[in-house]
């Protein structure tokens, strides 16, 4: 079929809104997208999408062509994923989404080392604190933590993700060391504003949760800003141990309230469901699980 292998980009130029980003994903220049789409109008006899400046829009022969080439995009990615089973070694391109802080911290020093196992892979990480559509934006896999919503979307478990109270000995020197959590309302407590519950902290020992109503002066959407302000005496902060852990280990900042758990999440590998695994993202997914070490990550020990 003569235009067989424009179906892929008109499809992508249709789920990622746009000729730019489409070229983006399809790593093509914006203008080999434009000229796909074109030699593909040219060549039904039809015009399929209505160009402005601002947005583009399917007319309706370009909505009945969009249903069936999706269809044979998906059908073409599930081919190509079966053979990619059959193949030895995993390799392609492997396009990544992360959180910056994770992502700077535990993925940037993981890639090298995946990369040497499997060279023929090609990875293309973007790290990012907001929430991206995995889909539109292509990614094979996105790292993401706590409660995930409804979907399509399948989640493989890569490691606990727990968190600590903790401060600078140089604070708790000049203010003294909490002693009770109530005593918690009489100190700066910093806060990190991506959290679900701002206002207060969650204690949780022998089955029993307390809360505790926080305030400071300082709020932060960005987990390695708020752990340099405690580095620096600011106050006490609640912090990931995948941040906390070595500056634990050092001396440099002080557990409180050892008795106690706080609230645990899940950090997850996301990825779209589909009739055959790719084995690059298998791959990536045993490798992550073995080099963060399971259910007993090397940043808890």
């Amino acid at each position: 079929m003569e235009n067989f292998a424009a179906i892929p980009v008109f499809v992508t130029v249709i789920e990622t809104g746009g000729f730019s980003p489409a070229a983006r994903l399809l790593g093509i220049s914006k203008s080999a997208v434009s000229k796909r789409v074109t030699q593909l109008e040219e060549q039904l006899g039809v015009k399929l999408i209505h160009r402005t400046t601002r947005q583009l829009s399917l007319t309706e022969a370009g909505e009945h062509f969009y249903q069936h080439a999706r269809i044979a995009h998906e059908a073409a990615k599930n081919a190509q994923d079966a053979v990619s089973q059959l193949q030895g070694e995993p390799q392609g391109r492997l396009r990544i989404n992360s959180p910056m802080s994770f992502g700077r911290l535990h993925l940037a020093p993981l890639i090298p080392v995946f990369l040497k196992r499997y060279p023929k892979i090609t990875i293309d990480m973007v790290m990012d604190d907001k929430v991206l559509d995995l889909i539109g934006e292509g990614f094979d896999i996105a790292i993401r933590s706590g409660e995930l919503p409804n979907s399509s979307l399948i989640a493989r478990k890569l490691a606990p993700l727990n968190s600590v109270l903790c401060a600078s000995p140089d604070y708790l020197k000049t203010h003294g060391k909490p002693e009770q959590l109530e005593h918690l309302k009489d100190h700066n407590c910093l806060i990190f504003t991506h959290s679900n519950d701002v206002k207060e902290w969650a204690f949780m020992k022998n089955g029993t949760t307390q809360a505790i109503d926080i305030k400071g002066n300082y709020q932060v959407n960005n987990s390695e800003a708020l752990r340099e302000a405690l580095l620096q005496g600011a106050g006490i902060g609640r912090l990931p141990t995948f941040i906390a852990g070595p500056d634990i280990k050092a001396g440099r900042l002080i557990t409180l309230f050892e008795e106690y758990q706080m609230p645990a999440k899940i950090i997850y590998a996301v990825f779209p469901e589909r009739q055959y695994l790719p084995a690059k993202v298998r791959a990536f997914i045993d490798f992550a699980i073995e080099y963060f070490g399971g259910d007993q990550p090397y940043w808890d020990n």
